[in-house]
């Protein structure tokens, strides 16, 4: 048998608060179930994949140091990392990489492809390298067309159809132009240190620093940071008015 209840308990004192509560906040993953999104998975993996094999495919054509030395190859190897990182986690259900880091491949990826087609390939551009007896032929034009072509429409299809929008920051476009100044620092450093005449000493016509000066060279350089940078800002807009490609399936654990 128990002792009875006692039909009189004296009240406790309180407790004194020693500071305020402070609000908790529930993160998303803790009440919807990830999702993993295989399909996407496997297009990013073929990207990646493809970028991977263009950049080899040129390492195998040409000199390896000198290929390395090209914006083009550069960023998309910064591509097909950026890439496949993403592949794995939309196929293990894990949150996507920072936007930071999607976006700035994805910007160099579309500088790359924009500066060919609109400077180097448009044989109304003062800069085109059409015609030229150094024209690509055969496994070189396939490198060429992957790298400058094929590979920057994948990232912008990748972007508008396979990413969720609104991620893109406007703070993040300045930072995102880090880069192309290193690079572009790189560039006329590697030149400087190149024997006069040797070939490919200045790849891009509008950086020839020997055939037109440093002072044009460097205002060339300063007006393709600001179309850079104003291509940025394009990205961040387009990313926040864009619609959502990625069908809405929130699962939580509670059924009411």
């Amino acid at each position: 048998m128990t002792a009875p209840i006692p039909r009189d308990i004296p009240d406790l004192p309180a407790i004194p608060r020693t500071h305020a509560l402070l609000p908790s906040f529930v993160p998303a993953s803790a009440v919807v179930t990830p999702v993993r999104r295989r399909l996407a998975g496997l297009l990013r993996l073929l990207i990646a994949g493809t970028a991977a094999g263009a950049v080899t495919l040129a390492l195998l054509l040409g000199n390896p140091p000198r290929v390395l030395s090209h914006f083009s190859v550069q960023s998309t190897i910064l591509l097909a990392l950026v890439t496949l990182a993403s592949a794995r986690r939309a196929w293990t259900a894990r949150r996507p990489l920072p936007s930071a880091l999607t976006g700035a491949a994805l910007l160099y990826a579309v500088i790359n492809g924009l500066v060919y087609h609109l400077l180097l390939a448009d044989a109304a551009s003062p800069f085109s390298v059409t015609g030229t007896a150094g024209a690509p032929t055969g496994w070189h034009a396939v490198a060429h067309h992957l790298l400058h072509t094929v590979i920057p429409a994948a990232a912008l299809l990748d972007w508008l159809l396979l990413t969720a929008p609104g991620h893109l920051h406007l703070r993040q476009a300045a930072t995102w132009l880090v880069y192309p100044l290193t690079y572009l620092a790189f560039f006329l450093t590697r030149a400087a240190l190149i024997n006069t005449g040797a070939p490919d000493r200045y790849f891009y016509p509008f950086l020839d620093a020997a055939a037109h000066g440093y002072k044009h060279t460097l205002a060339n350089a300063l007006l393709l940071g600001l179309s850079f940078y104003a291509l940025a800002v394009l990205l961040v807009a387009l990313d926040h008015a864009r619609p959502n490609p990625i069908p809405h399936r929130i699962k939580t654990g509670f059924r009411l």
